[in-house]
């Protein structure tokens, strides 16, 4: 029977549980909508999406070769077991691309490479400072993004 003060208490005791938990559940709502719908801080472009991977090759896949590169890019040359600082390079056209030198850093080591600049063809020459070794000679094209 519903008549008793114990059950009204009751059935009071439930209804503010029951609002509380409704109260709850609308803000979360409420809140995740707010982040559903974009800010005006946010980026209209990605973040990341103007970097070009380099391409990354072998100094003794490069003699001969044809590199295809678009302005920006980077040609990464693995020196394999030679040291990456013991390279040098000569590009033909510098308005083309340009010879980065491989160097130590403390404990970290960056590889030699080619930066291409603007597009246009060239030819690359790269000595090796150990002697013994033919130079390596190859063609980066570069095109424009």
């Amino acid at each position: 029977m519903h008549g008793t003060s114990g059950d009204w208490d009751t059935d009071r005791m439930r209804m503010t549980k029951f609002l509380a938990a409704a109260a709850i559940v609308a803000v979360a709502a409420a809140g995740l909508a707010g982040c559903a719908s974009g800010s005006s801080d946010t980026p209209a472009t990605p973040i990341g999406t103007n970097v070009i991977a380099p391409v990354t090759m072998e100094a003794n896949d490069l003699q001969g070769a044809t590199v295809d590169l678009v302005v920006g890019q980077v040609l990464n040359i693995n020196t394999g077991d030679l040291a990456v600082d013991s390279y040098t390079g000569e590009v033909a056209d510098a308005s083309v691309a340009t010879f980065v030198a491989g160097h130590k850093d403390d404990d970290v080591e960056f590889n030699p490479g080619v930066q291409a600049l603007a597009a246009g063809k060239t030819d690359v020459t790269m000595t090796n400072s150990n002697g013994g070794i033919q130079p390596l000679s190859f063609t980066v094209v570069v095109s424009a993004k």
